[in-house]
């Protein structure tokens, strides 16, 4: 990690901005959330008394806000202390897109041959069906008038042969159906993620919105209002995306985490549970 060899260091420079604006560090714990003793820390350069980076820069976010600064300042300082890229070296690392087939002669080509193929087996099963058999059709009885008929051309008919009678059957006694088995209660609906090693409990003290991702790739988004408590799962990690990072109180496998940062602070990209190593 880089030295503190920012002039002036993070800690005087956010202590000088809060002390040309006249602001006490009990009014910007009371109106951020962070405690007077994690603010001292931020002024002293006081790393090993705080949080994990993550945390740190929502502290520094809020800390500027209040203060109607723009935190881009502080936030370079703070990453030349733990010694990351700018974020214009980040950005070019990003990954190059993929490249698009859908317009490539070879796609197109092979659309075409498929296609071509495909009408090709369509047209040899039909001519071996061949043509479907012709039915004639039924011709309609004729009805003979039996005064026109002679005595000599008029056919004898045979009396039918009297049968037995057929013997009697004795009724079959059908059981009673069985009584319908009872329907099956369904499972319980199971919490967000799979039953695992991690638990995080998140309740409202302002409306806020927040987006979950869990390991397994299920996500839920949702509007919390004041008051409101909600509960997740997973097996290593979780992350998080918080529209109001003052508004909303987590506890993490039965441990209270300190606040991400003030109101009306967005934190994007929030993994838990992360590293509480604090920068050298």
């Amino acid at each position: 990690m880089a030295e503190h060899g920012v002039s002036p260091p993070l800690g005087g420079y956010l202590r000088a901005l809060r002390e040309e604006r006249a602001a006490s560090l009990e009014e910007m714990a009371h109106a951020t959330r962070v405690s007077v003793r994690q603010l001292e820390a931020l002024e002293s350069d006081g790393f090993a008394e705080l949080p994990s980076p993550v945390f740190v820069k929502g502290f520094i976010r809020a800390y500027c806000h209040f203060l109607g600064a723009s935190p881009d300042q502080a936030l370079a300082r703070y990453r030349d202390i733990l010694g990351e890229p700018p974020s214009s070296e980040r950005a070019n690392t990003s990954t190059r897109p993929a490249p698009s087939w859908s317009a490539s002669p070879v796609f197109i080509s092979l659309i075409l041959l498929v296609a071509f193929g495909g009408g090709l087996l369509a047209l040899n099963m039909a001519i071996k069906r061949g043509p479907k058999a012709v039915v004639p059709p039924i011709a309609p009885a004729v009805s003979v008038d039996p005064s026109s008929t002679s005595p000599a051309s008029a056919p004898r008919v045979t009396q039918p042969s009297r049968q037995a009678p057929a013997p009697a059957v004795s009724p079959t006694m059908t059981p009673p159906p069985s009584p319908a088995a009872s329907p099956t209660a369904p499972p319980p609906p199971t919490a967000l993620g799979n039953v695992g090693g991690q638990r995080l409990h998140a309740k409202a003290v302002e409306e806020t919105w927040i987006r979950v991702q869990t390991d397994d790739g299920r996500v839920v988004e949702e509007l919390l209002t004041v008051g409101a408590t909600r509960e997740w799962t997973t097996a290593k990690r979780f992350v998080l995306t918080v529209g109001n990072a003052g508004g909303l109180e987590l506890v993490l496998n039965g441990r209270t985490l300190p606040p991400l940062g003030g109101r009306g602070v967005v934190i994007r990209g929030l993994e838990l549970p992360t590293q509480t190593a604090a920068p050298s």
